[in-house]
């Protein structure tokens, strides 16, 4: 492991890239669970709005503020509070996992939806819709740059055995690094940003929203209802 951290460099990351979550179909008031009355929601919501210290602050946060937290929360912090098991990471710490281009986060986000999902949950033949959000956030940081190995080794870019690649996060982790670039595993040609310190990330921003649907033998992704805007085969997430 040492030798292997000997022949990396730092490079220097000042962009925008893509978040690719989940999307949430409807919301839900968070205090909803404690009482069924819409003005005493109110009551706690301004409460907690007194109290609670937001990460940044807006130039005026008395409109964007109530925005701005949900963006936060659904682009950056969710992954370090929500820990899970991932390619850098085996589930002891949190991982934020961002993408050079919209195509290259549909392809990592649709390996996991089919193969780690869908699949083990028996649905691989149903048709089965999903929907996704996308957001541009800004990344600033020195980071790891694993591409020069990652495109030489196999055991950095296999598409399921992730020991040597959770035992490069584990290290990073460790010593304080704020994260790492990586190439992409399911797209050719494209680039993953691995972060570990949400101190980098910054200005989370609506890019998108996606519909996927999977069909028979292909995943059909929509950016407006009913037009398919990439496909995917299956037979290549597997």
């Amino acid at each position: 492991m040492n030798h292997l951290f000997s022949l990396l460099a730092l490079v220097n990351i000042d962009c925008d890239v893509i978040c690719n979550i989940v999307s949430i179909g409807s919301s839900q008031d968070l205090f909803d669970d404690l009482t069924n009355s819409p003005e005493e929601w109110a009551i706690a919501q301004q409460v907690e709005g007194d109290v609670k210290p937001p990460p940044y602050r807006s130039e005026t946060p008395v409109i964007y503020r109530p925005f701005e937290d949900a963006d936060w929360f659904n682009a950056i912090e969710w992954p370090f509070t929500h820990w899970q098991a991932s390619r850098f990471s085996d589930g002891s710490f949190g991982v934020w996992y961002g993408s050079d281009s919209a195509e290259t986060s549909v392809y990592e986000t649709a390996y996991h939806w089919f193969s780690q999902l869908l699949a083990d949950a028996g649905f691989q033949n149903e048709k089965v819709v999903g929907e996704r959000k996308l957001y541009n956030v800004t990344c600033d940081a020195a980071l790891v740059d694993l591409r020069p190995l990652a495109a030489k080794r196999s055991d950095l870019n296999h598409k399921t055995d992730y020991t040597s690649t959770q035992s490069i996060g584990a290290k990073l982790h460790r010593e304080g690094h704020p994260g790492l670039v990586t190439t992409s595993v399911r797209h050719s040609f494209g680039q993953n940003y691995v972060v570990l310190n949400p101190g980098v990330l910054s200005n989370p921003g609506h890019h998108c929203q996606l519909t996927y649907r999977l069909d028979g033998n292909r995943i059909f992704v929509e950016k407006q209802p009913g037009t398919s805007w990439m496909e995917i085969a299956t037979a290549a997430l597997t």
